[in-house]
């Protein structure tokens, strides 16, 4: 049987969609940089963890719906926790 395709994303789901895509890399650029400098390794190796289980447990309770309002607060709780890495790191280089 060939099932029919599904919709397309609207532009908030694809606003949505590509925050969570753009802060996924940047916790694996940090992961990077983190393990290279050996500094915040755990930091980084479970900021990705949670953005793993995060988005994917938003996405399964959303019915894979981006603009869903669990989804988006799991955007905005990694937009807090880069803010959070920010000050740490301006903090500590100061």
């Amino acid at each position: 049987m060939t099932q029919a395709p599904p919709p397309p994303l609207t532009p908030a789901q694809k606003g949505w969609a590509l925050g969570a895509a753009v802060l996924f890399l940047i916790a694996v650029t940090f992961a990077g940089f983190a393990l290279s400098a050996r500094v915040l390794v755990p930091f980084a190796i479970g900021w990705i963890a949670l953005q793993i289980f995060g988005y994917v447990g938003a996405l399964k309770f959303a019915g894979g719906d981006f603009a869903h309002p669990l989804f988006k607060s799991q955007v905005m709780l990694h937009i807090v926790g880069l803010g959070l890495l920010i000050l740490a790191v301006t903090r500590a280089t100061s």
